[in-house]
């Protein structure tokens, strides 16, 4: 899923195989809600979701575009790191690791998930909120990277990078998985559909000072097979349908994935290279 994936284009985590449930003898709605909902939720290891859920990888394989950074790169940030797992696979491919490494993290599951993974590596992780300012001094890296922020900070990104440091990162698109969120939510205002488009991105980062050296963005293709891996990614990704609580839910959608096949959306991704002048 998401997040956080070998296949055609390997990622951290393996990309979930397609494997319908049989149409004819469907599990019992109560049993699959209930697997949702007793799956850990930290880090962004998505390898649960194998046989339940598939989405498409964009083409540009981060992780393994950011080993290849990571061999040139002399002092490394990753901002909003998760459970560490794509930094420690871009680390585990790349030909020799910076000198510095850091990481910030927000979630407290994930600070101890990214602490024990990364730590081998030489990692410091630092426990720092979403929306609190980098705790680093000015120009303390030559390279930025982060996966799936919630949102960039642009002015706080180039304050932290070297003059002609680079931030490298794949944000989520505009309009992510709606089909699954307006689902739930019913239609959403433009606003919200538009939020966190790469043109609206460009345009900030620039405003903050960055050049913007590549921009791509892709639209790739979501299959939920179970009413289980609905439950779990919403949990997972607790931003996409706020408020959502298994207590409030009906069978509707597991019985109509029984009887239709998986449940469709599709997922928005853009890939970000942007350099500070100098």
């Amino acid at each position: 899923m998401a997040a956080p994936h070998p296949g055609p284009h390997p990622q951290p985590h393996p990309h979930p195989r397609p494997n319908p449930r049989s149409r004819s003898h469907p599990r019992p709605f109560e049993d699959l809600v209930a697997e949702g909902v007793a799956a850990p939720t930290e880090g962004w290891d998505f390898s649960w979701f194998e046989g339940r859920a598939t989405e498409a990888r964009p083409s540009w394989g981060y992780a393994v575009s950011l080993a290849g950074r990571l061999s040139r790169a002399r002092a490394v940030l990753d901002v909003q790191t998760g459970g560490g797992e794509v930094l420690d696979f871009a680390l585990g491919r790349a030909a020799r690791a910076p000198a510095l490494l850091a990481a910030t993290e927000g979630w407290p599951p994930n600070v101890a998930k990214a602490t024990e993974l990364l730590g081998p590596r030489g990692v410091v992780v630092v426990a720092a909120e979403e929306d609190a300012p980098l705790p680093f001094a000015d120009a303390a890296f030559d390279l930025v990277i982060s996966r799936h922020p919630v949102r960039p900070h642009w002015t706080r990104l180039l304050r932290v990078l070297r003059p002609g440091g680079t931030y490298f990162a794949q944000h989520v698109g505009p309009a992510s998985a709606f089909e699954l969120v307006e689902y739930f939510l019913g239609p959403q205002p433009e606003e919200v559909r538009t939020a966190r488009h790469p043109d609206r991105e460009r345009a900030d980062a620039r405003a903050a000072g960055f050049e913007i050296v590549g921009l791509r963005a892709e639209r790739l293709r979501m299959e939920f097979h179970d009413i289980a891996a609905v439950v779990h990614f919403l949990r997972k990704v607790v931003w996409m349908v706020p408020g959502f609580t298994v207590e409030a839910y009906e069978p509707r959608l597991h019985e109509r994935i029984a009887a239709e096949g998986p449940f469709v959306a599709h997922s928005t991704r853009h890939l970000v290279e942007a350099r500070r002048p100098g």
